[in-house]
């Protein structure tokens, strides 16, 4: 077993952990009211996404999501989070170090033996989630999930369905698929996004990711015999048909959402195996992109 299947197998008990921990770490959180900017790199700049959407979708105050090199400093917040596993990517100490006694910071990172410890005003540390991996699976969706928790909306049935994603067979044909399309609505966009990520960083394979609304204006034309369109979350009205029609292959998410892109992230697992890949040495990456002075 990789370190990648290994790790993607524990996300349900580091749910539950996540979940149970989340009030001790209320303090360290955004608060009700507050505006607040969620930032990432890569994996965490997605599940940004999707925590920002859920936030502002709660009704718990203005929530902007950015890539961590994309931040822009004239604007006003009241605090910014940041998501980095490893505590060491350039671009997020860089941001913390400007926005430093000026914007109230958090990060929220795996590692409490990296700079990121001093570089923020608060921590919440999630080692338990730690990967060995490249590839991250575990530890962005037990972040998700403690800031699904803090927001009130994670219940016991996700981790139900974590664990249904880890066992039921994979969709047939889907594995033999040439391309790979994922799409979301609201906080599943930034699922989507991470989705067709990991199918990229895994195996190699030509993914893309769209709002799901967006797929009708363009996207769909690629659409052939060999493409599979998964989609994370309800789809709009008459979409599944529609890609039916071009004779691609419709995958339905019938699980929470977080708990489809574990049946993504397996796919992407399968997949390499298929094509003689090995997922814990992904081409041209690095743990944590660390850039020189």
């Amino acid at each position: 077993m990789t370190h990648v299947e290994d790790e993607l197998t524990s996300q349900p008990e580091c749910w539950a952990r996540a979940a149970a921990e989340a009030a001790r770490h209320g303090r360290a959180l955004p608060e009700p009211g507050e505006r607040i900017a969620i930032v990432g790199c890569g994996t965490s700049y997605f599940m940004a996404q999707a925590a920002a959407a859920l936030r502002e979708g709660a009704g718990q105050g203005e929530t902007d999501a950015f890539a961590a090199s994309e931040f822009p400093y004239g604007r006003s917040y009241d605090r910014v989070l940041a998501l980095t596993r490893s505590g060491t990517t350039t671009e997020v100490l860089d941001l913390l170090g400007q926005v430093k006694g000026r914007t109230r910071t958090t990060a929220l990172t795996a590692d409490p033996d990296t700079p990121v410890m001093g570089a923020a005003d608060d921590v919440v540390v999630l080692d338990f989630a730690d990967e060995r991996s490249v590839v991250q699976t575990r530890f962005a969706t037990t972040a998700l999930t403690l800031l699904r928790a803090h927001l009130g909306l994670h219940t016991d049935a996700v981790v139900a369905d974590a664990r249904a994603a880890l066992s039921a067979p994979l969709p047939e044909g889907l594995v033999d698929c040439t391309q790979f399309t994922f799409l979301g609505r609201g906080w599943t966009v930034g699922l989507a996004n991470e989705a067709a990520l990991k199918m990229r960083e895994a195996s190699l394979s030509w993914t893309e990711a769209y709002p799901a609304m967006e797929y009708r204006h363009g996207p769909i034309s690629i659409t052939t015999r060999s493409t599979a369109t998964w989609m994370l979350g309800r789809a709009p009205e008459g979409l599944a048909e529609q890609v039916r029609a071009t004779g691609g292959l419709w995958i339905e998410g019938e699980l929470d959402p977080l708990a489809e892109l574990v049946r993504a992230q397996r796919l992407a697992v399968a997949v390499a195996a298929a094509r003689g890949l090995d997922p814990d040495r992904p081409r041209h990456l690095t743990r944590s992109v660390i850039l020189a002075p």
